[in-house]
């Protein structure tokens, strides 16, 4: 049995509802906790539990008194498989230090950081810092990583396929489906580790006050796949500026410009992805079989704007 007090927050919990994998997962996840604590000989430290999206994170201390986390992640997250893998290839340079792994059981011994992340930095401050660890990030790929392309490529035929069953603005639909064709039939849209979900709260400073990168999604990509994410988080910093087009476009060209991106590539990923991420609000809306609500509006209108942005 797990220590009474290890309780999983509701903010995990509640992923049951996104179906019966999660469910399962969830129902497991307290006992392969106790186990890993076990057979690893680690402490609690305190009775919290953090979490992601798909991952609890707890506190914990080593056999030798070190201060680490254990992490376990969702079983079925299989952009997450190869985390542990990706973090041993950067050997922590700008990145969190992988102490042992298990990916049976997905789970991670990881160095522990401070809980400051980059919001806590003026929003192009950190989008600065983002594009100054690219470089240590994009080296060359590992061969188990599945290719951003084949990823894209699966979306953009669900996209296609959605037709007008999907509310969006068909010239973007066309135009993301047209530029996204394109860079998947690019060779030059693999061959480098990307971390595919960077982005403010994904990067913690160490003991020092380096910024280091946690929770990558590695794939083979593209450099240039990755800033869509820092324009969509902290939203509501862009929507509390003048113009968020010009609010947008300021982080873009701060990435583009201190990351030594080609920036009519840069901004052709950002199109796709967002486009993307557009649809998969109203899609996963409609297989509910419900209407789009306050939320999936907010959250379409956000992509869209962002897509509109970063073209002249």
């Amino acid at each position: 049995m797990v220590a009474p007090t290890l309780v999983l927050p509701p903010g995990l919990t509640s992923q049951a509802a996104l179906g019966e994998d999660w469910a399962s997962w969830l129902d497991r996840l307290p006992r392969r906790l106790q186990d890993l604590l076990e057979a690893w000989e680690l402490t609690l430290d305190g009775d919290e539990v953090w979490h992601g999206f798909c991952s609890a994170v707890l506190p914990v201390t080593t056999p030798t008194g070190g201060r680490a986390v254990l992490k376990v992640s969702f079983d079925g997250d299989d952009e997450g498989l190869h985390e542990g893998l990706a973090l041993q290839h950067w050997s922590g340079r700008h990145t969190v230090r992988l102490l042992r792994a298990d990916p049976t059981r997905r789970a991670l011994l990881l160095e522990r950081l401070t809980r400051t992340d980059l919001t806590s930095l003026p929003d192009l401050e950190a989008c600065a810092v983002v594009a100054g660890l690219y470089p240590s990030l994009h080296t060359p790929a590992l061969p188990q990583l599945r290719t951003v392309t084949s990823y894209v490529g699966g979306w953009l035929d669900d996209l296609a396929a959605a037709g007008t069953d999907v509310p969006l603005p068909r010239r973007l639909v066309q135009q993301s489906l047209a530029l996204g064709r394109d860079l998947v039939a690019d060779a030059a849209s693999t061959g480098v580790v990307v971390h595919g979900d960077l982005h403010y709260e994904n990067v913690l400073a160490d003991s020092d006050g380096t910024w280091v990168v946690i929770d990558p999604k590695p794939m083979s990509g593209d450099a240039h796949y990755e800033p869509a994410p820092m324009l969509w988080n902290r939203w509501d910093e862009v929507l509390a500026a003048p113009d968020v087009r010009t609010a947008v476009r300021r982080r873009f060209h701060t990435l583009v410009d201190d990351g030594a991106l080609e920036e009519d590539r840069a901004r052709d990923w950002v199109i796709v992805r967002s486009v993307i991420n557009a649809s998969w609000a109203v899609q996963d809306a409609l297989r509910a079989r419900r209407p789009l609500d306050a939320e999936d509006r907010s959250w379409v209108t956000m992509c869209l704007a962002i897509a509109k942005a970063v073209q002249d």
